[in-house]
């Protein structure tokens, strides 16, 4: 047995795959509320070079489809809230984009006109996070393979097609963009770094608020599902952990730290 898959052996110990603890889920969630909650990249949809093809089967599609037939079913992603509606095309789900900063109110929520309304607690930050955005564009222009996305309420930074040896100088020029704004705070993901609103807002605070908009924040009988790959997910795993009643569920091919 090579020393990397002895690692995973010994990982997936303390945290046995979901679907060969399958039968346990389904015993948990007898007689419950069933809320399901869903990261994109990486869960829906592969890790790809190029984030702008980071499409889902349809075989997933059709899955989902199916899930949010049967139980309120949520994306909390790090994406504008428009392009995962976007990649997904389902009009059952419930989206939240910029990492929860940018929340699809439910159907029922909407007014008579049926208009979606939005929950977006970092509103006043725009101005500001578009003026980031065009430094950023003019810091990393030269920059071989770097790629900004505008994701509304957060500004990512993809280096995935980086050369290795420029990786750390691009940090650094975003770094630089945001040092003399304390508004304003760093966070890291897989091969992309973000700049945020320093709000105390993240995706654990997203479905907390999304199981009070489904009228489920003080009901005794519901179980949370949150299936995520990123670290951004693991505020999520922190509140359904302390819940004690759901199961955070880590999309993972190697080992990692993670509340999950």
């Amino acid at each position: 047995m090579l020393p990397d898959v002895e690692a995973y052996a010994s990982w997936l110990l303390k945290h046995p795959s979901a679907l060969n603890s399958f039968d346990c889920i389904m015993k948990e969630a007898k007689g419950k509320k069933v809320v399901v909650f869903l990261d994109y990249d990486g869960t829906l949809s592969p890790i790809v070079e190029d984030p702008d093809k980071a499409f889902m089967s349809t075989e997933m599609r059709a899955a989902l489809r199916e899930v949010a037939k049967q139980f309120p079913t949520s994306i909390i992603s790090g994406r504008s809230r428009d392009k995962v509606k976007e990649f997904v095309q389902l009009n059952n789900v419930c989206y939240a984009g910029s990492h929860g900063l940018d929340i699809m109110q439910p159907p029922k929520s909407r007014d008579k006109k049926g208009n979606e309304g939005a929950f977006q607690p970092a509103k006043l930050f725009l101005p500001a996070i578009q003026e980031i955005s065009m430094e950023l564009e003019h810091k990393i222009r030269e920059t071989q393979g770097s790629k900004i996305e505008d994701n509304m309420f957060c500004i990512s930074v993809h280096y995935r097609q980086v050369p290795p040896q420029d990786q750390g100088n691009l940090k650094e020029k975003v770094k630089s963009v945001v040092e003399n704004r304390p508004e304003f705070r760093l966070t890291e993901g897989k091969m992309v770094i973000e700049v945020r609103p320093s709000i105390e807002w993240n995706k654990g605070d997203a479905l907390n608020y999304l199981l009070h908009t489904f009228g489920f924040s003080n009901a005794d009988d519901v179980l949370s599902l949150y299936i995520g790959d990123d670290q951004t997910d693991e505020d999520a795993f922190k509140v359904i952990a302390g819940k004690r009643e759901g199961f955070p569920i880590v999309v993972s091919s190697i080992p990692k730290e993670t509340k999950a």
